[in-house]
């Protein structure tokens, strides 16, 4: 696979990219979704609408959202070919005709038949597994080396992978990123796998120019580093990905590499879902803090950003939730599949500042809808609470080094009010508990409607402990405790 061979969308212009994904829908639904994905054949046949029906890209409104619920029964999003359907499609004949019936089976049986499967964490539902042919893999290491070349990698550049070794679509784009792109890339497994002291062994023994990760977990490794006055001149990148990147947090981290030697260091975060079976980078081509937005891939799925409320779409540049469309897959498919992710500047068309490519990119910080919580803070009356303003706000605040919020019962009793606690360390050991708790109620009291019930000074190796560090495939940065009513 060839590593830096330009795609067409790289320099083309808006109306040709939509033209393209417009072709692109219309032939993966009437080759392979209508025919062998029994949901989405169910959901035209009882709506009315024919495949010949969607024509263009706009076209997809006509077509109700796929929400996590409706992965009840994952076997109905499969892409599970009848083989008497098959053998009609004239694709099908074209191979049987080239390359004879042994060969060409061997051919469809490469694209079709599952052989891999990532799933959902299961934090807030049951795990769903989403399944991989053959063709998907491929995919996912194009996709992959994509990631490297807008990360702006170098094929001589030595990449630890620092994600938990799991069934999870991080570790496994990490992966197979780095067998796309060609370069070295160990992948540790994270500190379940190794322990936290055995990644920064690998990272000293590699002399790693990229370390590859989740942002807690990464901090902490840096931390530790540091506290054994470690150098590591020869780092480049930082890729994050499976949280948000808060510019408090990019601070703390850049703050950390200089004091391990390594300047200048690009931050990137990433935005991936199980759903999508693959992930995305902000632009690595820029210089400084600027952050150009995610870069997207539009000949393999295609975003629309929406009024969370309306489901509308909404204009370029406007905020909304993300809803992603499949343009060419196997394995389980989705179409018009609801994120409950909130992307602040929408999506921009407009060639980027930083590398000049053409691909649509999302701007703008991204958010979860389901981290909004309404929380019962006293019997009367309920308070909203966004926690994603909660952890910028504490990623925000410079001397906290590391934090985790609590939920929890008064008493443990599931009937009683809400109270937060916030766990945090000092970034500094010359600061006193006494500061710390004073500064961030003054925070809380500044930027939000709620005040913290309790503010908690911890210890970085007490705080390891609460967030699971090396041990919890996330680091729990937001817990909540409460029992469950009944």
């Amino acid at each position: 696979m060839q590593a830096h061979a330009q795609t067409w969308w790289e320099k083309a212009s808006t109306d040709e990219i939509r033209h393209q994904q417009s072709r692109l829908l219309r032939r993966y639904l009437k080759l392979r979704v209508i025919p062998f994905v029994r949901h989405y054949r169910e959901i035209f046949q009882n709506n009315g609408i024919r495949v010949q029906d969607i024509r263009t890209t706009d076209d997809l409104e006509r077509l109700p959202f796929t929400r996590k619920e409706d992965f009840e029964n994952n076997r109905d999003f499969v892409v599970l070919p009848e083989e008497r359907t098959l053998k009609l499609q004239r694709s099908s004949i074209g191979l049987l005709l080239r390359y004879g019936p042994k060969r060409a089976k061997r051919l469809l049986e490469r694209e079709f038949r599952p052989i891999f499967l990532t799933s959902t964490t299961g934090r807030s539902s049951r795990p769903v597994p989403f399944l991989y042919s053959a063709y998907d893999l491929d995919r996912l290491q194009i996709a992959g080396t994509r990631l490297m070349q807008i990360c702006g990698s170098r094929p001589e550049y030595k990449h630890v992978n620092a994600f938990p070794y799991a069934p999870h679509l991080a570790f496994w784009q990490a992966h197979y990123a780095g067998l796309g792109f060609g370069s070295f890339t160990l992948s540790s497994g994270g500190g379940k796998t190794i322990g936290t002291e055995g990644n920064i062994r690998f990272i000293e023994k590699t002399q790693a120019d990229a370390l590859i990760g989740m942002p807690t977990f990464i901090y902490h490794l840096m931390h530790i580093a540091v506290d054994e006055g470690m150098h590591w001149p020869h780092l480049k990148t930082l890729v994050l990905g499976g949280e948000k990147v808060p510019d408090g947090m990019r601070r703390k981290l850049r703050k950390l590499c200089a004091q391990l030697d390594a300047h200048p260091v690009r931050i990137l975060s990433t935005y991936g879902f199980t759903e999508a079976k693959m992930a995305w980078t902000e632009c690595g081509g820029g210089h400084g803090e600027e952050n150009h937005g995610f870069h997207l891939y539009p000949d393999m799925g295609y975003m629309e950003v929406i009024d969370p409320e309306s489901g509308r779409r909404v204009p370029e540049g406007e905020p909304g939730e993300i809803v992603y469309t499949q343009l060419d897959c196997r394995g389980t498919t989705v179409l018009r599949y609801r994120t409950g992710d909130l992307v602040e500047g929408g999506l921009s068309y407009e060639a980027c500042p930083g590398c000049g490519r053409r691909c649509p990119r999302l701007v703008g910080r991204i958010s979860r809808v389901s981290n909004i919580h309404q929380l019962q803070l006293d019997k009367l009356k309920g308070s909203l609470v966004d926690f994603n303003n909660l952890e910028h706000l504490l990623d925000d605040t410079p001397s906290v080094g590391a934090w985790q919020l609590e939920i929890r019962k008064h008493n443990d009793d599931p009937l009683d009010v809400d109270e937060i606690i916030v766990h945090v360390v000092p970034i500094q050991d010359t600061i006193s508990h006494n500061e710390m708790e004073h500064t961030i109620r003054e925070r809380f009291k500044k930027q939000v409607e709620v005040m913290p019930n309790s503010v908690q000074v911890h210890d970085w190796d007490a705080m390891r402990k609460l967030q699971g560090v090396g041990r919890e495939l996330k680091e729990r940065k937001v817990i909540d405790h409460r029992p469950q009513k009944g």
